[in-house]
């Protein structure tokens, strides 16, 4: 069953999520885990491609888009709207809703910044997890 994580990040304003998303995913790409990360728009995948390029200093996951990527498939894919077929290790979700498809990963970050109308949506996906058993884990970060 999937592990869902729930990542509350406090202060840092609009860039934080994005940012800690990157973080998380290199850490998680070099415990060696294949990493699909879902965005809520099309525009939060640009900024996010370019983004995982240079979120830090000599920083650089290799990555590709989802429906971009050929048959050599690097450690991270971006998608918005689109189910990844082969990916099933780690789901980060930055969308407001549920995605579909999150039950057959492993495991799943949620990340949650300090937007009312965000925090209110997390609760909601909160609530949907819980009501159906899988294990949840919350933790809180201050940036």
């Amino acid at each position: 069953m999937t592990r869902v994580d729930f990542y509350i990040i406090e202060g840092g304003g609009t860039p934080a999520r994005p940012l800690f998303a990157c973080r998380l995913v290199e850490k998680a790409v070099a415990r060696g885990h294949q990493v699909y990360i879902n965005t809520g728009s099309t525009a939060q995948l640009r900024q996010l491609d370019d983004l995982l390029w240079s979120f830090r200093d000599g920083s650089f996951l290799p990555h590709a888009i989802y429906d971009q990527a050929g048959p050599e498939r690097p450690p991270v894919l971006l998608g918005h709207a689109t189910e990844p077929q082969e990916c099933n290790d780690v789901l980060v979700n930055l969308a407001q809703e549920v995605p579909s498809f999150f039950s057959r990963f492993n495991r799943m970050a949620e990340l949650v910044d300090g937007d009312e109308t965000q925090r209110a949506a997390a609760r909601e996906r909160y609530r949907f997890y819980k009501d159906r058993g899988y294990t949840l884990k919350t933790h809180s970060l201050k940036t």
